[in-house]
């Protein structure tokens, strides 16, 4: 099982998704999260077909349409975690950490 934990910034509401995967193609995937519309997406990515969404063209994949019928602000990070640890779980890439660094720069 894989285990990707994310902090989204400003908002601070925190999200933990499980990914697993017995076959190595499709990805079981459970949301724990503190944002309400985060709890919404999370029922319409229960499974995530890895094989397919992984190497979809940017912005065809289901994972990230599911994303714009519930979240309301278009640079949440959770979508693009949920691809990443579906990829994980089903051996597609090694779970490895993603970091963007934010700063005011005068």
């Amino acid at each position: 099982m894989i285990e990707a934990k994310v902090n989204p910034g400003a908002c601070g509401l925190k999200s933990v998704i499980r990914a697993e995967s017995p076959d190595m193609m499709t990805a079981t995937v459970t949301i724990q999260s503190d944002c309400p519309a985060v709890l919404k997406y999370a029922e319409q990515v229960k499974t995530v077909d890895a094989m397919k969404e992984v190497f979809s063209p940017f912005g065809t994949s289901n994972v990230f349409k599911a994303a714009e019928t519930t979240l309301s602000h278009p640079v949440c990070p959770v979508p693009t975690a949920v691809l990443k640890a579906a990829e994980a779980a089903c051996a597609l890439a090694l779970p490895a950490n993603v970091e963007i660094s934010i700063q005011k720069l005068d």
